[in-house]
């Protein structure tokens, strides 16, 4: 079993050490992802309505405590696009303390999500989920951009998506050409240049000459300064002795959504690299440290985080292989932060705003969407209600509603996989049940006895149980039985008492058998009734009949 919680950097030291080369590849590997992840924090806090430096706190801070005790080598951690639309509502409805609040209690979650051994089910989300909200929240993203992409310079922009697009147009007047230029030439760097610097990443490189080239000419254009101020070059705790903490189960519900997408994304992530790498994640460790890590970037004022596919992928095709490169990513940072740090206010937010419309291209899974559209009808009805709801209404009703309608659409497809049928008719096995005495009727229960199928099972035992005298129930398809089931089960068996039918199990599993007996099945059937293999339970049968002929006859 995989241990509850037991960090990469322990169990690697443990059972190997680090080489020396590799060591080299992971510094220079947490350097380059550092210096990618410094206009991502940036633009992500600007984006959620935050300050830019909370962005850095939250990469520094939480990056490094999510590669120090996470469960995957390779993880990098950070603030993310995926986050942008929860902390922007939650700011606008509780205010940054609330915030601040809601991350250490999403926090606590993971942690007990992680306790709870929880990291394999999250795994078990469906697709169709995780792109409908992910393909959502990058339609949003793109959105919120409009306004620093064309330099409209609106102050306050609607909260709705509809509103949005309606206050873009009202002031289409208003573009800023040297905006657009700016922004546009942001996305052909960030997209182009890979292909001929594969090591420095194109957002840095685009963010370097935009701002050399707004500074140098004096362009008439919004920075982070001139919205947000100097950028603070210093990390400390949050001074909580002015915070109001009554009322904080009101924060439940965000905190849930936080730790529900965190938790979801950081373990996608640590899937994804551990292809790349040919590794296996502990996804209980990875859920305790993302705990850890939101908890004290809510105590430095930070933001929620969670594992970065897109900076994960990066480190991995730079040569790590251990979680020192997630470190030292986070110490580059905390460098940056307070040398660089005066310097970073002066990037123009077009510059920005391009970076995160070429993250919304990324995250926004258009291949995938457009491949499960092509598939079952269930996961094309659940993809588009998360799509549609995270657009328009808001992404914690998105998951809470996907995650119904996933299990609800769930259960339909089992039931209808579930069914009860008559083997006397059976081509294959005709002379062995037709040799069968006149009474005996053998029937066979296909998939899981669970709440989806209970109610079917019920009426079709009762009619077919009543018109014989001893019913052989083959059970060897049934994997589990839940509670419903149980109780519709023994309901039958109640009936089917009252009307005289004896009844024999056969086939019966392991686990079904163990948990017949914890429910008290023996006050409707005995239980040498209960029977591993089909040849006992017809020998037990004709012994039945027997024995009710012979009582009948004196």
């Amino acid at each position: 079993m995989e241990p509850l919680f037991l960090p990469k950097t322990i169990s690697l030291y443990q059972r190997a050490g680090y080489s020396l080369s590799q060591i080299q590849a992971d510094i220079f590997s947490g350097i380059i992802v550092g210096i990618l992840a410094l206009p991502l924090a940036i633009a992500f806090a600007i984006a959620s309505g935050v300050s830019p430096e909370k962005g850095i706190v939250t990469a520094i801070v939480a990056g490094f405590l999510i590669s120090f005790l996470g469960g995957s080598r390779v993880q990098i951690g950070g603030p993310t696009g995926a986050f942008v639309v929860i902390v922007v509502s939650i700011v606008q409805v509780y205010g940054i303390q609330g915030l601040i609040i809601s991350t250490i209690l999403a926090g606590v979650i993971l942690i007990f999500f992680g306790l709870l051994r929880l990291g394999t089910l999250i795994k078990f989300i469906p697709l169709p989920l995780v792109v409908g909200f992910t393909s959502g929240i990058a339609v949003i993203i793109f959105t919120s951009q409009i306004n620093d992409f064309l330099g409209l310079g609106i102050s306050t922009l609607p909260s709705e998506f509809t509103a949005k697009w309606v206050a873009y147009f009202d002031n289409i007047d208003k573009t800023n050409m040297y905006s657009v230029g700016i922004a546009l030439s942001t996305i052909i760097i960030s997209v182009y240049s890979k292909r001929f610097m594969k090591k420095i990443p194109g957002a840095f490189i685009s963010i370097i000459l935009m701002t050399l080239i707004v500074t140098f000419f004096k362009l008439p254009v919004q920075t982070i300064e001139s919205v947000f101020g100097v950028i603070t070059a210093k990390i400390s705790f949050v001074d909580f002795s002015s915070f109001s903490f009554e009322g904080i189960t009101r924060y439940i519900q965000p905190a849930i959504t936080i730790a529900m997408l965190g938790a979801i994304e950081s373990l996608l992530s640590a899937v994804v690299s551990d292809g790349m790498i040919s590794s296996t994640h502990r996804s209980n460790t990875e859920l305790i440290a993302q705990g850890f890590a939101n908890i004290a970037s809510g105590l430095f004022g930070g933001i929620p985080a969670t594992g970065a596919i897109a900076r994960t992928a990066t480190n991995v095709k730079n040569g790590a292989r251990t979680p020192i490169s997630g470190m030292v990513h986070a110490l580059t940072l905390l460098l940056i932060l307070l040398f660089f740090g005066k310097f970073a206010a002066m990037i123009p937010l077009a510059c920005l705003a391009g970076i995160l419309i070429v993250v919304a291209y990324n995250m926004s899974e258009w291949r995938s969407f457009i491949s499960i559209t092509r598939g079952s009808k269930y996961d094309v009805l659940v993809l588009i209600v998360t799509f549609f709801l995270t657009v328009f209404a808001d992404l914690t009703i998105a998951i809470e509603v996907g995650m119904v309608l996933s299990a609800l659409l769930f259960m339909q497809r089992m039931s209808k996989l579930s069914e009860i049928s008559s083997l006397e008719a059976d081509f294959d096995n005709m002379e062995e049940y037709a040799s069968l005495p006149k009474g005996i009727s053998v029937y066979e229960i296909n998939g899981p006895f669970f709440f989806g199928a209970a109610n079917k099972y019920k009426e079709v035992l009762k009619e077919v149980g009543i018109r014989s005298k001893v019913m052989v129930l083959r059970m060897r398809n049934v994997p589990f039985i839940d509670a419903t089931g149980m109780h519709n089960f023994k309901e039958v068996l109640k009936t089917l008492k009252n009307y005289k039918v004896r009844i024999v199990l056969s086939g019966v599993q392991p686990n079904v058998r163990e948990e017949l007996l914890k429910s008290g099945i023996d006050r409707y059937i005995p239980l040498d009734m209960i029977c591993p293999h089909y040849d006992i339970a017809k020998v037990k049968a004709v012994e039945i009949l027997g024995d009710m002929e012979k009582h009948a006859g004196k």
